[in-house]
C-alpha cells in the first residue's frame, strides 16, 4: 500500500486497478474545507486505466465461496474497528465534518460490513413444486442468485466511508466485481477502505478504485456495455444524466431529498425539538435524509420555535477537529455561499432568521428561519446544509399536502401521540420512508432504503436489497 507524507501529515494515495496502483503524472490535491490544509493527494487515472480496470474485472480469478465472502467482509470490519479513530480523523480532514459525526459514520460502516458478511452466508433461493395444477408435472423448480459480471459504483462526498461501504460490501457479499468511482471531494477515505479490503484477502480483480476526468473515467464506465449495473448516489441532475447515458443495463439511482418533519399539536414537545435539531444539523445538514422542512401545527408553532432557538444555541459550530464542535463545515465555501444566498432570498420574501445564519468560509452556523414562504427556493429545492426552516400548517391534511408538494419523495417524519394520525400519514405521504416519532433519516444498515419521484427510481438500497440488485435470479428444474 502507498503511504507517504505530503505537506507534513497529508497522505499520498493512488487509485487501484485490481489492486495495482495507478501510474500517472496527474495528481488530485484534496484540501480541508475548514482551513484549506492539504489532507492528501491521489494519483489520477485516464481512459487507459479505466479500460484496464474493466478488463481485469472481466478476466476474473479465484471464485469466492459464501464463507470466503463472509470471512473477507468480517475481517475488514475487524480492521476498521482497530483503526476507527484513524478513519474518523481522515473523514474530518477531507470533508470538514466534526469528529462527533465521523466517529458515528465509522460505526455505521462497521454495521454495513457486519450485515453484508452475515447476508453472504444466507441462501434466499426458492423451491416451487410443479404438480400444483392440472397442467403440472412431477418436477420441482429451484432458484438461485448469480453474481453480475461487473458493476460500477459512483459515490458522493457527504458520507465518504458509509456510502462507499453501502455499495462495495453488498457487491462483495454477492460475488460481483465492482469498480468504484468515489467523489473527487472526499476520495481519501474510499481508497483507505479499498486497502483494508485487499488486506483482508479480497481477490484484487473484485475491486478497482479510479478517479480522473469525467470523460475518461465516469462516462466510460457508465456507457460501457460490459458493465451490467451502475449504482449512483448523488444529485438529481447527474443521476438523470446517467440514466440517459447508461444504455441497456441496471441502474440504481439514490438522489436528493427534501425531507419534512411534521409536528402535530399533540406531540411530545421535547422530542419534537430534539428531532428537529438533530435532523437538521447533524452531518452539517448534508444528508439526503436530513430534516429540510419543519412543518409545525400553528397552535404550537410559537412555543416550538422558541425552544428550537434555545436548542440550536447548543450546536457549537467551528473547527471540526475540536471535541466540543457539534457542527463542522459544509463541503466547501461555494456550497456555504449558496446556502447563505437561499437564506437571503427567503428573508427578502418575508422570512425571518431567529438564530445563526452567519458564514465564515465553509462554516455556516445552524440557522433557524421562520415565516418561510411555501414557494421559497430553500424549501422547494433541496438545501444541503444546517438550515432549519419552520413553516406553519393548519392540520395534518395541510401538512401532508405541503410535504408532498415538492419534486422529491425520499424520507419523512411525523411527531404525534395519535396512532390514527400516524397511520394516516404513513398511507398518504408519498415518500420512500415515513418514520413515526423519529427523524426522517432513521434506518439500520440492512433495511430497505430509497425514494420516489426525483429522489430515485424506487429501487431500494440497504444491504439486503442492494445484494438483490448485484445479482440475477437463475431458475432450474429437476424431475421430482
Amino acid at each position: 500500500m502507498i503511504e507517504t507524507l505530503v505537506s507534513g501529515s497529508a497522505l499520498a494515495l493512488t487509485g487501484y486497478i485490481a489492486g495495482e496502483p495507478v501510474q500517472s503524472g496527474e495528481k488530485l490535491v484534496v484540501k480541508s474545507p475548514y482551513d484549506d490544509r492539504v489532507a492528501g493527494t491521489v494519483t489520477l487515472a485516464g481512459r487507459e486505466h479505466t479500460e484496464a480496470a474493466i478488463t481485469a474485472a472481466l478476466k476474473g480469478g479465484a471464485k469466492l465461496s459464501r464463507y470466503d465472502r463472509f470471512a473477507i467482509l468480517d475481517k475488514t470490519r475487524q480492521l476498521l474497528e482497530a483503526r476507527k479513530e484513524e478513519f474518523a480523523q481522515l473523514i474530518t480532514a477531507e470533508s470538514g465534518l466534526c469528529l462527533r459525526e465521523t466517529r458515528y459514520e465509522v460505526g455505521r460502516a462497521r454495521d454495513v460490513l457486519h450485515f453484508a458478511a452475515l447476508e453472504a452466508l444466507k441462501d434466499d433461493g426458492q423451491i416451487f413444486s410443479c404438480d400444483i395444477s392440472p397442467q403440472g408435472k412431477a418436477r420441482k423448480i429451484f432458484t438461485l442468485r448469480e453474481p453480475l459480471q461487473l458493476a460500477v459504483a459512483i459515490t458522493p462526498f457527504n458520507h465518504p466511508l458509509n456510502q462507499v461501504a453501502h455499495k462495495i460490501a453488498p457487491a462483495i457479499a454477492s460475488g460481483t466485481p465492482v469498480i468504484l468511482k468515489p467523489s473527487e471531494k472526499t476520495p481519501l477515505t474510499a481508497i483507505r477502505l479499498a486497502e483494508l479490503l485487499y488486506e483482508a484477502g479480497l481477490p484484487h480483480y473484485m475491486l478497482s478504485v479510479l478517479l480522473g476526468p469525467t470523460k475518461e473515467v465516469a462516462e466510460v464506465l457508465v456507457k460501457d456495455p460490459r458493465v451490467e449495473l451502475v449504482s449512483f448516489t448523488g444529485s438529481v441532475a447527474v443521476g438523470k444524466h446517467i440514466a440517459q447515458e447508461a444504455g441497456y443495463k441496471k441502474v440504481i439511482l439514490e438522489l436528493g431529498g427534501n425531507d419534512p418533519l411534521i409536528i402535530l399539536e399533540d406531540a411530545d414537545m421535547e422530542l419534537a425539538v430534539t428531532l428537529a435539531a438533530e435532523g437538521a444539523y447533524r452531518n452539517s445538514g448534508q444528508r439526503c435524509t436530513a430534516v429540510k422542512r419543519i412543518l409545525v401545527q400553528e397552535s404550537i408553532h410559537d412555543e416550538f420555535v422558541q425552544r428550537l432557538v434555545e436548542r440550536t444555541k447548543e450546536y457549537v459550530c467551528g473547527d471540526p477537529a475540536h471535541a466540543d464542535t457539534r457542527v463542522g463545515t459544509v463541503i466547501d465555501e461555494p456550497a456555504a455561499i449558496y446556502l447563505e444566498d437561499v437564506v437571503k432570498k427567503a428573508v427578502a420574501a418575508g422570512a425571518r432568521v431567529l438564530q445563526g445564519g452567519r458564514r465564515e468560509g465553509a462554516l455556516l452556523e445552524p440557522t433557524v428561519i421562520v415565516d418561510v414562504p411555501r414557494d421559497a427556493q430553500m424549501v422547494v429545492q433541496e438545501s444541503f446544509g444546517p438550515l432549519a426552516p419552520v413553516m406553519k400548517v393548519k392540520d395534518l391534511e395541510d401538512a401532508i399536502q405541503l410535504a408532498n408538494s415538492t419534486a422529491f419523495g425520499l424520507s419523512s417524519g411525523i411527531v404525534t401521540r395519535d396512532m390514527e394520525k400516524a397511520i394516516y400519514a404513513v398511507k398518504h405521504l408519498r415518500m420512500g420512508t415515513v418514520n413515526i416519532n423519529e427523524v426522517p433519516g432513521y434506518r439500520i444498515e440492512n433495511s430497505p432504503f430509497g425514494g420516489v419521484k426525483d429522489s430515485g427510481l424506487g429501487i431500494k438500497e440497504g444491504v439486503i436489497e442492494a445484494m438483490k440488485c448485484f445479482t440475477y435470479v437463475k431458475t432450474f428444474s429437476l424431475p421430482w
